[in-house]
């Protein structure tokens, strides 16, 4: 762990149908992440492509992990000598895709996490046109220092994929969502975003879909559950700096990491 702060911007934009200009969108929210100082640069799920509903066209628009929107990130990291991460539609293998999370620096792809629990939930069945990701493919990796996790939207609702990370070293749990709305879900948003950060000791840095369909408040979350900065429910970055010594403190004074009791066993 590095002793330097590490500058995390989130990136709250509403990806739509058109691939190009969801590129286009990103990179000029990247241009100005980075010149207020970011080097982590978080964008919501499904940031290459998106539609409401979900149809046929999810295929249609899938890419591969060297494709247009992953060759894009790339570019835009070294560029702004960032890592940005993203939420991609991958190409799957049959007739569903998979609702993957890329990091990508000027080296490449950094990490990949493809979603474990999708959103069949409140009138929702995102797994006609998805397929879950493995419970063992926990994603994380390294910016400024700090070890990244990643978890995707509805993941937020199962604590042991924060924990499962946590485990492997993490500091900062990012979470890319499009959390819909509905009755209590803003509600449920904010809340499960400190829980995770409190039960953990850990950062938590969120990036959302705006209204009118998601919530928005994409925030960056203290280790004590404090919220550092956030949007509101429109585009917009947020910025803030998170600091390794406030780990250390919390985790010295809160040592919950080391008196539980129970780890996660793989299924």
């Amino acid at each position: 762990m590095s002793d330097s702060p590490l500058t995390v911007a989130v990136c709250q934009f509403a990806p739509d149908a058109d691939r190009a200009a969801n590129r286009e969108r990103i990179a000029a929210l990247t241009a100005e992440a980075a010149a207020r100082g970011a080097t982590l640069v978080v964008f919501p799920e499904y940031s290459s492509y998106f539609v409401d509903p979900m149809d046929d066209t999810l295929a249609a628009n899938a890419e591969t992990l060297d494709g247009p929107f992953a060759t894009a990130l790339r570019g835009l990291a070294e560029r702004h000598g960032v890592t940005v991460v993203a939420g991609l539609v991958e190409a799957g293998e049959g007739s569903r895709v998979r609702n993957t999370v890329i990091a990508a620096d000027a080296g490449g792809i950094r990490a990949v996490y493809r979603k474990q629990h999708l959103y069949d939930a409140f009138g929702q069945t995102e797994s006609d046109w998805i397929e879950p990701g493995g419970l063992d493919a926990d994603a994380v990796f390294q910016a400024g220092g700090l070890t990244v996790g990643l978890l995707t939207c509805y993941d937020l609702r199962f604590p042991e994929v924060a924990r499962t990370l946590i485990d492997r070293g993490a500091d900062v749990l990012v979470v890319p969502a499009e959390w819909v709305r509905g009755p209590l879900k803003e509600h449920h948003w904010q809340t499960l975003l400190t829980a995770r950060a409190i039960e953990n000791t850990a950062y938590v840095v969120s990036a959302d879909h705006p209204g009118p369909i998601g919530v928005g408040l994409s925030q960056v979350i203290d280790p004590q559950g404090v919220v550092l900065a956030g949007v509101g429910s429109g585009e917009g970055v947020a910025v803030a700096a998170l600091d390794p010594a406030v780990i250390g403190r919390v985790r010295d004074t809160n040592p919950a990491l080391r008196l539980r009791r129970y780890r996660v066993v793989p299924a």
